[in-house]
């Protein structure tokens, strides 16, 4: 399956379950194969941004007026990493754990 292809599935799965696409996390080789897609490799505008994996950033609305982040590996094996803000969280601090976030996923899978 080509990356597009395992993008827009994962893209889809989590459509389904009310998720928005909020940034895209990609490798260069998969940046460079991305732009020759072109227009279908767009993301719905979501921000598209070179990394050491391939990844996505979903977020929706929880309980409470809580906010859910899922930072989604786009690999063959499923793996995901979850975190719920509180509605009174700074955006520094919430930033601070989304790049704790991307750290572990890294870290586990050794890049």
């Amino acid at each position: 399956m080509s990356r597009l292809k395992k993008f827009q599935e994962i893209l889809g799965q989590y459509q389904r379950h009310g998720w928005r696409l909020a940034r895209v996390l990609a490798r260069p080789e998969t940046l460079s194969e991305l732009a020759c897609e072109g227009e279908s490799a767009t993301f719905e505008g979501a921000p598209l941004n070179e990394f050491e994996v391939d990844a996505m950033w979903f977020t929706r609305p929880s309980a409470e007026g809580r906010e859910a982040w899922e930072l989604r590996l786009v690999g063959d094996t499923p793996y995901a990493l979850f975190e719920l803000f509180e509605p009174d969280e700074d955006e520094e601090d919430r930033q601070d754990v989304r790049r704790e976030m991307e750290a572990r996923l890294r870290e586990y899978t050794g890049g």
